[in-house]
């Protein structure tokens, strides 16, 4: 991943277990209500609880486990991790520019695509002038490399 998506990773967890005691009095507030079995404010706040800290757990082991590349570094003619990718739709002549991020970055609407994708995918290790087709879901796509840049 690049080292903004680690640092969003851990700005959320920070967020995250910043909210733990809110959640924990909010809990604490419910059960002050009386019988719990049908106590629909505990159950919420357990429920919402349990999600806050699935989700810590699941940050924690991105954290844990993930590889920061910093693409500032990186230069080249071919299509890498953290490129950004011009495209032109060879069926429709539209341009498009993407920038290749890890899966845990990926923002379609903002350009930004998983390595993971298919898109991403039939990119890596292409360069300028090369001509690819990507499965999509509508269909096959055909694609040509304007430029590759690097942040």
């Amino acid at each position: 991943m690049t080292p903004t998506g680690h640092q969003s990773l851990k700005d959320e967890l920070a967020r995250l277990k910043a909210e733990r005691p809110k959640i924990s009095q909010e809990i604490g507030v419910a059960r002050e209500h009386g019988d719990l079995k049908e106590n629909a404010e505990y159950h919420a706040a357990k429920e919402k609880q349990g999600l806050c800290e699935a989700r810590i757990k699941e940050i924690e082991d991105k954290l844990s486990r993930a590889e920061v590349i910093d693409p500032t570094q990186l230069s080249g003619d071919r299509v890498k991790f953290g490129a950004i990718v011009e495209l032109e739709d060879l069926d429709n002549g539209n341009q498009v520019t993407y920038r290749i991020v890890g899966p845990e970055e990926s923002d379609v609407k903002q350009g930004f695509i998983s390595v993971t994708s298919p898109v991403a995918k039939a990119l890596i290790s292409r360069e300028v002038g090369d001509e690819v087709k990507v499965r999509a879901p509508a269909g096959l796509r055909s694609y040509e490399i304007v430029a590759v840049r690097w942040p």
